[in-house]
């Protein structure tokens, strides 16, 4: 997603826990800037917005996508408190914080569009609990903000993906979505499309659309 907003001559700032990868993925992008950090916290969501307010003096787009695995782990028969509160603010917190931090920037400028990933794992069928109850509450926030932020001109929309990534590759991950299958939650499509996603560029054209005018 931001190499091809990058192409098409937006300004890119780069956000990940792993400060080597948010370097390494900025060095692909023309101008791009890395900005390591979790913006669950609020300090560091605000200073993310900021970073790009100073660099470019707006903001007119920002993507959500984080996560991290847990779905093979997180049965309720033996997630612990700790690990499910780890996970909603993995998926939700995130989202949250930078969106409160962006809205009133684009509300004062008079327009932007806020693009949110969630997943088709809210509905429960890949397992889970902190997972799919992150991404729930990521399309409840996304269509509130939506229904809040439209009379100023901002847009909020939710992206449900499939694409391989760090989070859906490896042999865990493989015999997980195989199990699932035995045990009737996925049908033979859906045990298919989750071993063999597409790849991310395959996704990232939506980003760019809704990103647009």
């Amino acid at each position: 997603m931001a190499e091809l907003l990058a192409s098409l001559g937006a300004g890119v700032v780069v956000n990940g826990r792993d400060a080597d990868a948010a370097a390494e993925a900025a060095q692909r992008l023309p101008g791009g800037i890395p900005f390591p950090g979790s913006p669950a916290e609020p300090a560091v969501a605000d200073a993310l917005i900021d970073a790009c307010l100073g660099a470019f003096g707006r903001i007119d787009v920002l993507v959500n996508c984080a996560g991290t695995a847990g779905l093979a782990s997180e049965s309720i028969l033996k997630v612990t408190s700790a690990q499910f509160r780890d996970l909603i603010d993995a998926h939700l917190g995130t989202t949250f914080e930078t969106c409160r931090a962006a809205a009133p920037k684009m509300v004062a400028q008079g327009g932007g569009s806020i693009i949110n990933t969630s997943s088709f794992a809210y509905l429960g069928d890949y397992g889970g609990t902190g997972y799919p109850a992150g991404k729930g509450g990521v399309n409840g926030l996304t269509m509130a903000v939506a229904a809040e932020l439209k009379e100023h001109g901002v847009r909020a929309n939710v992206v449900c993906p499939g694409a391989k990534t760090r989070l859906s590759t490896g042999a865990d991950y493989e015999a997980h979505i195989v199990e699932l299958h035995g045990r009737g939650l996925l049908d033979d499509v859906s045990m298919q499309a989750a071993l063999d996603a597409p790849p991310p560029d395959y996704a990232a054209p939506m980003y760019a659309y809704l990103a647009s005018d």
